[in-house]
């Protein structure tokens, strides 16, 4: 198999072919794909929200670089509207599950220093249905093997392995959340669609800013969501500072944190890390009166 010789961003020279994901589940799926036959890049920041990532002009040159590009589809990584890629070798690993996106009205809004953006009108974040991520997970491994960089059997082998993965997760998800579909939920983002739907869940949205301490505003605005919903539960984004859970407990409402994995989780990996997330909201949710 040729091997193409790419120009790092230290200036030393690349001995395997690179990979350039957008997201988390994209870099663990071509991770357990290629195994060591590739670099997988995912060059945004640990503290920075893939969606609405800005590349510095080196990133983009690295990325432009990479023997294979994986979108996600959906809207999702609004930056690469805003640049050229080479596109012999972009992959958008939605395209075979494109009839399956849910609409979503289009709100703007801010993420911190990101300045103001509007979703796109699409839910972007097909994979935390795992039978999405599963046919993503398809789409990587035709693209890698398509491009030459692993042998198409050992692709095929890999691509089983991983799917039994994912259909396993999806068993136990579909049981931890089994009956619980009339309890009404809250999140602090519009980022759950795909999970709601997939196991029957009843979750409405805020716009809060991941991580972040609540405004006296948001919290009024969470008291009567609740109110109106009935819901005693709240999915955090990302986890908020200790004020945040009181100000939360103190409305009467549990809080659960579930990062929509965008990004990694410490150590812990994609399926680790779903199923850690699925227990925590399924303890919250089973311990609701009547549950």
């Amino acid at each position: 198999m040729a091997v193409a010789v790419l120009a790092a961003t230290t200036g030393l020279a690349q001995d395997r072919p690179q990979i350039a994901t957008v997201n988390y589940p994209l870099q663990y799926f071509a991770e357990q794909l290629a195994g060591d036959a590739a670099d997988v890049l995912f060059p945004v920041p640990e503290d920075v929200d893939p969606s609405f990532w800005r590349p510095t002009i080196s990133d983009i040159s690295t990325i432009q670089g990479a023997d294979l590009i994986l979108l996600n589809g959906a809207g999702f990584a609004t930056w690469i509207d805003r640049v050229s890629l080479p596109r012999s070798r972009v992959v958008n690993t939605s395209v075979a599950i494109e009839d399956q996106f849910i609409v979503t009205k289009s709100i703007t809004h801010s993420h911190g220093d990101g300045g103001e953006h509007s979703h796109e009108g699409l839910a972007a974040y097909t994979w935390l249905d795992p039978t999405l991520a599963s046919a993503q997970a398809e789409a990587v491994a035709t693209a890698i093997a398509g491009k030459g960089l692993v042998p198409v059997e050992d692709v095929a082998e890999r691509l089983i392995a991983l799917q039994a993965d994912l259909a396993a997760l999806d068993a136990r998800t579909a049981e931890a959340l089994a009956d619980v579909g009339d309890v009404a939920i809250i999140a602090t983002h519009p980022r759950y669609q795909y999970l709601a739907r997939r196991y029957d869940l009843n979750i409405t949205s805020l716009e809060w800013e991941a991580g972040a301490m609540p405004s006296d505003a948001e919290l009024a605005e969470l008291a009567d969501e609740a109110a109106q919903t009935g819901a005693t539960v709240l999915i955090w984004e990302d986890t908020p500072p200790d004020a945040g859970f009181d100000a939360v407990t103190d409305l009467g409402l549990r809080n659960v944190v579930f990062s929509p994995l965008a990004t990694a989780n410490g150590d812990a990996d994609f399926i680790a890390s779903f199923d850690a997330y699925v227990t925590a909201l399924s303890d919250a949710l089973q311990a609701q009166p009547g549950n």
